[in-house]
């Protein structure tokens, strides 16, 4: 057992916590009929009652929302923006994000909001047993985005000391002189943070940090053992995103808490028609929950996240905690497929970082798709540490057997060749991505 934030919700009975969630359920459905534009001309134009919406098996009953909705709903396409679920006098904080498109989505958060994102990284953050006095550097982007500025709002809250430098980039000094105990960052930040540091005559493990939180992307087990290696600290999963999910791995590492009393998810099919069965892999669809008497600025019922998940179990997890656990999230827009057979960014970061390869490789990599319906070539390219001592047979060799092994699809595939994969071998920053701007993407599809 461990120490909790709001210990009365966090270990709440299943059954409770089920009823706790369809009164919220009904409230939520109740307001968005009330004060969001867009839900009051759908439960209108429909004739569906918003009042015949009594647990979260009712959610089948309403649209799915997804980014391009949300755009398509918002100026320029209409007069007003149709998501937005109070008065401007009410709103706080404006936000932007996955504006890939060209046009981002827009987000209105109030005071209560903030508050509410605030508890669920707190919550997550005393899973992982930060407290008072602990120093968190905050490798996360201080803007549109939220992430950042909910994680400062939640250290306040438990009296933890953040150190917002943004960027993973800050000088070596910061951690000579301020001693953290803990950094927020992607794993590949955190890998490169450990070398600069190494330069400087610092020792990952024998640095202040007890304890590193990756978030921002998804991560192979591969990926995190390194890096539990190199810094000789336990390394702890996050996920959040602007729409508000912020679910948390605890010191058990056995999934992540959904915080359910405050953001509901569901996992549907591929169609997105139904929820799947648990232990199934399907489609992370996510709703907004608010206490009785709430208000919100933006709410979104049944919002398709593009992610894709796995619900591990409902029951009370070792650490206490009775609240649902999901698998690390993986994004649909980093899955390939191959001949009706998909595989993940991740899937190649599993063959990258088995453990013998990582004698040779700093970890940094990426990989192409080529070809047509005939012939497809998967092209990994992975840096080196000394490539003149690389043993390149290994890790190709170890690369394939993982990647194929739970590919039946592929592996024949593979196998008949009409499937290839070829690997190239770089020194240090010899990859693509180092000369673009931005996250690097590491998996593209240039068929």
């Amino acid at each position: 057992m461990g120490s909790y934030f709001r210990e009365n919700i966090e270990t709440l009975p299943r059954d409770e916590l089920d009823a706790l969630v369809d009164d919220r359920i009904r409230y939520t459905v109740k307001y968005a009929y009330e004060n969001s534009t867009f839900y009051r001309k759908w439960f209108d134009k429909t004739g569906v009652n918003y009042s015949d919406v009594h647990d979260h098996l009712d959610l089948r009953e309403l649209p799915i929302i997804s980014g391009d909705f949300i755009r398509e709903r918002q100026p320029p396409e209409t007069e007003e923006f149709e998501f937005k679920s109070t008065p401007w006098e009410n709103v706080f904080t404006i936000h932007e994000t996955s504006g890939t498109s060209g046009v981002p989505k827009s987000f209105f958060l109030t005071w209560d909001d903030w508050q509410r994102y605030a508890e669920k990284y707190a919550r997550a953050f005393v899973s992982q047993n930060f407290g008072k006095g602990d120093r968190v550097v905050v490798c996360a982007s201080y803007g549109m985005n939220v992430g950042a500025n909910t994680m400062t709002l939640a250290a306040q809250k438990i009296g933890m000391t953040i150190i917002p430098e943004g960027k993973c980039t800050f000088p070596v000094r910061i951690i000579r002189n301020y001693k953290p105990t803990g950094i927020v960052g992607s794993v590949f930040k955190l890998l490169r943070l450990a070398r600069r540091m190494e330069l400087e005559g610092i020792k990952p493990p024998e640095s202040s940090i007890k304890r590193l939180i990756a978030g921002g992307e998804s991560f192979s087990e591969e990926a995190r053992t390194y890096l539990e290696e190199i810094w000789d600290v336990p390394v702890y999963n996050t996920y959040g995103s602007t729409e508000g999910t912020m679910c948390g791995e605890c010191i058990k590492k056995a999934g992540l808490h959904v915080p359910e009393d405050l953001v509901h998810l569901d996992v549907y099919n591929p169609q997105l028609e139904n929820f799947i069965k648990e232990g199934d892999c399907g489609r992370i669809v996510l709703t907004t929950l608010l206490p009785v008497g709430g208000k919100t600025g933006n709410l979104l019922i049944n919002y398709y996240t593009d992610d894709t998940t796995v619900v591990v179990t409902r029951d009370k997890c070792r650490c206490g905690r009775t609240h649902m656990r999901i698998l690390n999230p993986q994004r649909e827009s980093e899955t390939v497929w191959v001949g009706g057979f998909p595989f993940n960014r991740v899937d190649v970061e599993q063959g990258v970082f088995q453990q013998d390869n990582m004698d040779y490789l700093t970890g940094e990599y990426e990989a192409f798709v080529y070809g047509n319906e005939d012939e497809t070539t998967l092209r990994v390219r992975m840096e080196c540490k000394n490539p003149e001592s690389c043993d390149k047979d290994l890790i190709e060799n170890k690369f394939i057997e993982t990647f194929l092994k739970y590919k039946p699809g592929l592996q024949q595939a593979h196998i008949d060749g009409t499937f290839n994969m070829i690997f190239d071998f770089t020194k240090s920053e010899g990859l693509e991505f180092y000369r673009i701007k931005g996250r690097p993407k590491r998996l593209v599809d240039r068929r």
